[in-house]
C-alpha cells in the first residue's frame, strides 16, 4: 500500500524538513505540470507546418488526432477519478510522465498519418485526463485554505512549460528538423516530470500524520477546513452548481483548445514568420501564467464566479482580436488578452470544483466533469480546423469561439456555490 499512496522517501522526508511537506508535493506537482506540456496544442502548433509540408496532412486530419485523443481521455477519467480519491496522484502521474515521455519520442520516428494518431492520441490521452485530475486532485488534498495560492503556482509551472515547450520544439525544428523536436519533447519530460513524483508525492497529508496547509491540530478546528464541504458524487450533481460550473466547462475549453492549435497556422497565413509566430505563441503561455498568479492573489472571500466571467470576456475579446491580426505587436495583444483568459480558466475552475464540493471525493466529482472538460477540448480544435479548410480561413471560427466566450460569462455568474442544505439532500 506505501508504494501506491507515498514512498519511503516521502515519509522520512516529512518527519525531517522544518516547514509544511506540502510545499515539496506542490514542488512535485509543478515539475509533473511543466513535463505535462509536449502534447500540448501550443507545442502541436508548431508542427502543423511541418508535417502538413512534408506529408500533405490536412488542418482537419491533424485535428482530428487532438478529438480522438479527448475522446480517450473522456472515457478513461471517469474510472480514474474513484482510485484516485482512494490511492492519491502518485502512482497515476508517474505513469502518465513515463508513457508520455516514450510516446513523444516515438512520434519522432512518424512514417504515417496512422502512427501519427497512435502515438500522439495516447500523449494527447494522458495530457488531458491523468494530468488534469492527477496534478489537481493531489494539489486540492494538501492546500484548503490556501488552495488558490497553491493552484496558481501549479498553473504557473504548467505556463512555464507552455513557453518552454514550444520553444525547445521550434529551435530543434530549425536546427534540425520537426523529428529532433518531437525528441527533444520527449527527453525533456522524462528528465523534468519522472524522478520527483516518484519519490516525494503522497496521497493526502493526513497520511503522514499532517493536517492541510499545515495547520496544527488545534487550528484544524478552525479553520476552513473544519467547514470544508465533503460533497458525494451523487451529491454534487443534485446541485444547479455542478451543472452551471459543466456548462462553463463545455462553452470555454472549445475556445482555448480551437485557438491554442491553430493560433501559429493562422500568423502565419496573417504573414507573420514561423518564429515570429512561435514567440507570438510562447507570449500567450507567459500572459497565461500571470493571470494564474494574479488569481492566486485574489481574496477568498470574493466569489470566484465573478472572477470566472471576467476571463470569459478577456477570452471574447482576445479571439477577436485576432481575426485581423497583421502584424507582431496586433498578435502580441491579441494574444496577451487569450493568454490571460486560458491562465483564469485553467486556475480558477480546479479551484471552484474543489471549494464547491470539498475534497473527499474530488477525484470522482471532478472526473465526470473532466469528461465534459476533454470533450469540449476535442471539439475546439476540429471544428476550427474544418471551418478553416472550409472558408481557406480562420476568421469564421474565430467568431464562433468569441460567441461561445459571451456564453460562458453568463454561465459564469449564475453559478452560485452550493449551500448546507444542498449537501444533506
Amino acid at each position: 500500500m506505501r508504494s501506491a499512496l507515498s514512498s519511503g522517501v516521502a515519509a522520512a522526508l516529512a518527519a525531517r524538513v522544518p516547514f509544511y511537506y506540502g510545499w515539496i508535493v506542490l514542488a512535485c506537482l509543478c515539475f509533473a505540470g511543466f513535463s505535462r506540456q509536449g502534447p500540448a496544442l501550443a507545442t502541436l502548433s508548431i508542427f502543423i507546418e511541418p508535417l502538413t509540408r512534408e506529408f500533405g496532412w490536412s488542418r482537419t486530419a491533424l485535428s482530428g488526432a487532438v478529438s480522438l485523443g479527448g475522446l480517450l481521455a473522456a472515457l478513461v477519467t471517469p474510472l480514474i477519478g474513484p482510485l484516485l480519491d482512494r490511492r492519491g496522484s502518485r502512482l497515476v502521474l508517474s505513469l502518465a510522465v513515463l508513457v508520455n515521455g516514450v510516446a513523444l519520442i516515438l512520434l519522432s520516428f512518424t512514417p504515417s498519418l496512422l502512427v501519427f494518431y497512435l502515438l500522439y492520441c495516447v500523449a494527447r490521452m494522458n495530457w488531458a485526463g491523468p494530468f488534469d485530475i492527477g496534478i489537481y486532485g493531489a494539489l486540492n488534498n494538501w492546500f484548503v485554505a490556501r488552495r488558490a495560492f497553491a493552484t496558481s503556482l501549479a498553473t504557473l509551472a504548467q505556463m512555464a512549460g507552455l513557453v518552454a515547450m514550444p520553444l525547445i520544439a521550434q529551435f530543434a525544428i530549425v536546427h534540425h528538423g520537426w523529428r529532433a523536436g518531437w525528441l527533444a519533447l520527449g527527453v525533456v519530460t522524462l528528465l523534468v516530470g519522472f524522478v520527483p513524483v516518484w519519490l516525494f508525492l503522497a496521497r493526502r497529508p493526513e497520511d503522514l500524520g499532517l493536517s492541510p496547509d499545515g495547520a496544527t491540530p488545534a487550528a484544524s478546528t478552525t479553520s476552513p477546513i473544519a467547514t470544508e464541504a465533503r460533497f458525494s458524487r451523487a451529491q454534487a450533481v443534485r446541485t444547479p452548481a455542478f451543472w452551471l460550473l459543466m456548462l462553463y466547462t463545455v462553452l470555454v475549453y472549445p475556445v482555448q483548445a480551437g485557438v491554442s492549435l491553430h493560433q501559429a497556422p493562422h500568423l502565419i497565413e496573417r504573414g507573420l514568420s514561423p518564429t515570429t509566430a512561435a514567440a507570438i505563441v510562447a507570449s500567450f503561455s507567459l500572459m497565461s501564467g500571470l493571470a494564474a498568479m494574479a488569481c492566486g492573489l485574489l481574496p477568498r472571500r470574493l466569489p470566484i464566479r465573478f472572477p470566472m466571467a471576467l476571463v470569459g470576456i478577456l477570452l471574447a475579446l482576445g479571439t477577436l482580436l485576432m481575426i485581423g491580426v497583421g502584424s507582431p505587436a496586433g498578435g502580441y495583444l491579441a494574444a496577451a488578452l487569450f493568454g490571460l483568459g486560458v491562465g483564469g480558466v485553467l486556475t480558477l475552475l480546479p479551484v471552484a470544483w474543489a471549494d464547491y464540493f470539498g475534497r473527499a471525493n474530488f477525484g470522482a466529482i471532478r472526473g465526470l466533469a473532466l469528461s465534459a472538460q476533454v470533450l469540449a477540448q476535442a471539439c475546439g480544435p476540429l471544428l476550427s480546423g474544418a471551418l478553416r479548410d472550409l472558408s481557406g480561413t480562420y476568421a469564421l471560427s474565430l467568431y464562433c469561439f468569441s460567441g461561445l466566450s459571451v456564453l460562458g460569462v453568463a454561465a459564469a455568474l449564475a453559478a452560485r456555490k452550493p449551500t448546507a442544505a444542498d449537501e444533506r439532500s
